[in-house]
C-alpha cells in the first residue's frame, strides 16, 4: 500500500537508509554472551564481557586489544564469528564505491547468506531489507544517509533531558539553539545543483 505522500505524488520515491545492522550484530553477542554466563566456569563471561565494542567497531579503528580479541573471536568461530562477517559484508555494500546494480547483486547475496545462517537476527535483517529493497537502493543513488540526523536527535535528548525542571518549552529550545547553533542540512539535491557549472 503506498504511502500518503506517493498516493499525493506518484513520483515520490520512498528513501530507506541502510542502518541499523549493527544491532543486528549486538543481539547475537548479547545471547552469546548470555549463553556463556550459563557455563559453571563465570570467567569465561567475564572474559569475553569487553568484545562488545571490537565487533562494533570498523576492523581499521581496532585498539591492538580489540584487535586480540577479534582474532580470540575468529579462532573460537561459531554464530558471532558470523554475525560479524556478515555484519562486514553489509558494511563494505554500503562503503559508496560500487554502483546501483552493483548493490542490488551483493544485497541479493547478502540476503540469501544470512537467511541460510539461521540466526534470527540476521535472518529478521533480511527479510525487511528484502521488503524495502527499493527504497534502500534509492538511498544508495541518490547519496542519503540520515546519519545526521540520528545524531543530531541523540544530542536534542540530551539536552532535553539537562533541560528537565525548566518552566518552559521556550527555554530547553533556547538551550538546544545555544547549544547546536543554527542547524543547515543540504539536501542530495541541493549538494548536486550547486556543484554543477
Amino acid at each position: 500500500m503506498p504511502s500518503t505522500t506517493q498516493q499525493r505524488d506518484p513520483l515520490a520515491r520512498v528513501l530507506e537508509a541502510p542502518s541499523h545492522y549493527k544491532r543486528t550484530l549486538e543481539k547475537v553477542r548479547r545471547s552469546v554472551w548470555q549463553d556463556l554466563r550459563k557455563l559453571p566456569d563465570q570467567d569465561a563471561a567475564r572474559r569475553f564481557k569487553g568484545a562488545r565494542w571490537c565487533l562494533l567497531k570498523n576492523p581499521g579503528d581496532l585498539t591492538d586489544d580489540q584487535s586480540a580479541t577479534l582474532r580470540k573471536i575468529k579462532r573460537r568461530g561459531g554464530d558471532l564469528w558470523r554475525a560479524y562477517a556478515l555484519k562486514e559484508a553489509l558494511r563494505a555494500i554500503f562503503a559508496g564505491d560500487l554502483t546501483d546494480d552493483e548493490v542490488g547483486i551483493l544485497l541479493d547475496r547478502f540476503c540469501s547468506r544470512a537467511q541460510r545462517s539461521g540466526m534470527k537476527p540476521f535472518v529478521t535483517l533480511a527479510k525487511t531489507i528484502r521488503k524495502r529493497r527499493e527504497g534502500i537502493l534509492a538511498a544508495v543513488r541518490l547519496g542519503v544517509n540520515n546519519a545526521r540526523h540520528e545524531g543530531l536527535n541523540r544530542r536534542v535528548r540530551l539536552i532535553i533531558n539537562r533541560a528537565y525542571g525548566f518552566h518552559s518549552a521556550n527555554a530547553a529550545l533556547a538551550l538546544i539553539m545555544v547549544t547546536l547553533g543554527p542547524i543547515e542540512h543540504v539536501l542530495p539535491h541541493e549538494r548536486r545543483s550547486t556543484a554543477d557549472p
